[in-house]
């Protein structure tokens, strides 16, 4: 099969489209035909091994090379073979996942805990731009903001691939929506049920002079004490990533972050990302999908071959939600 292969840290010139044998599908696995895949900052964090001290951590990047050799955590495809003991999928059955690797590549080997069937609303480019930035939304919003119906929320980064959902499931949930976006994104956040905008380059958004229930910050752009100003008593500020640097960042402003709490009036919880329960969790996305409630906004979309240039588009941090790739037709 063909895939992109990151034998070294570095550019997106890094990624080398060559021959790779087909996966082999493991007990509780699948062998999946990717359809298609998408681009984020997760996939460009391991192409580049930052931030370097993530590589010092378990389960991080790798010390010296990179430890995981196709990149590409979004998968939408065709169920090819069952391995041993699986019975959830068959071979033919149309699946979305979010294994983590793989998607750069023409087949994958992916868990069944970590794939549920294709959302028949969606193409496959669709469904592949859901299950991380999706997840990640859900996890933010639902088990760490633990948002409920008529509470005021605040999404800071509401027009990339996290915001985009963020905005849509707060109001699935009911909550009351005020999105904070560049200006050229006011109409897309607007038209996806934010009930206020904030243009960030008129506005500060921590000096709005209103208090709400739950700020879930994608962009980073804001200190955590700053969001006492915005925060009720109790209220909870929930950190989703942020800005990245070569060294450290994002997780120093998320231990920052965590180290200043106990000092705080509102309470802080971190999302990391969605590790766990992914079936479950996909399975719920899909329900809302099916239910209106959710659809993916794609920015642009590449051919498998311009992969690299697919990550570099991503990497300069201006994309209007989600970046995809048609691996097959």
């Amino acid at each position: 099969m063909k895939a992109h292969v990151l034998r070294r840290y570095g550019s997106p010139d890094a990624l080398e489209l060559t021959e790779l044998p087909c996966p082999v599908p493991g007990p509780g696995e699948v062998l999946v035909r990717v359809r298609a895949t998408s681009v984020q900052p997760f996939d460009w964090h391991l192409m580049r091994g930052e931030p370097r001290l993530a590589r010092l951590m378990p389960g991080g990047p790798g010390l010296f090379r990179p430890s995981l050799p196709v990149l590409g955590a979004d998968i939408a495809g065709v169920v090819e073979e069952a391995g041993p003991g699986v019975s959830e999928a068959r071979p033919g059955d149309e699946v979305y996942a979010m294994s983590g690797q793989g998607g750069f590549g023409e087949y994958a080997a992916v868990k069944v805990a970590d794939l549920a069937p294709k959302p028949a609303a969606l193409s496959f480019e669709e469904a592949a731009a859901v299950p991380m930035a999706a997840q990640t939304a859900l996890l933010a919003l639902r088990d760490d903001g633990g948002l409920r119906a008529g509470q005021h929320v605040l999404v800071n980064g509401a027009s990339g691939g996290v915001g985009t959902f963020a905005v849509q499931l707060a109001k699935a949930f009911g909550g009351i929506v005020t999105g904070v976006c560049s200006p050229a994104n006011v109409d897309l956040v607007r038209s996806l049920g934010a009930d206020e905008v904030v243009d960030y380059t008129k506005e500060d958004f921590t000096r709005l002079g209103r208090r709400f229930d739950l700020v879930v910050d994608i962009a980073g752009s804001r200190r955590g004490s700053a969001y006492r100003r915005v925060l009720r008593p109790g209220g909870i500020h929930v950190q989703v990533g942020g800005r990245g640097s070569r060294w450290s960042q994002p997780m120093g402003r998320m231990f920052a972050t965590m180290a200043a709490a106990p000092f705080l009036p509102h309470r802080v919880a971190i999302t990391t990302g969605p590790w766990k329960e992914t079936r479950r969790n996909l399975m719920t996305l899909t329900g809302h999908i099916e239910a209106g409630e959710l659809r993916p906004v794609i920015d642009r979309r590449y051919a498998f071959d311009d992969i690299p240039a697919a990550v570099r588009y991503q990497e300069e941090g201006h994309a209007r939600g989600k970046v995809v790739v048609t691996v097959a037709p």
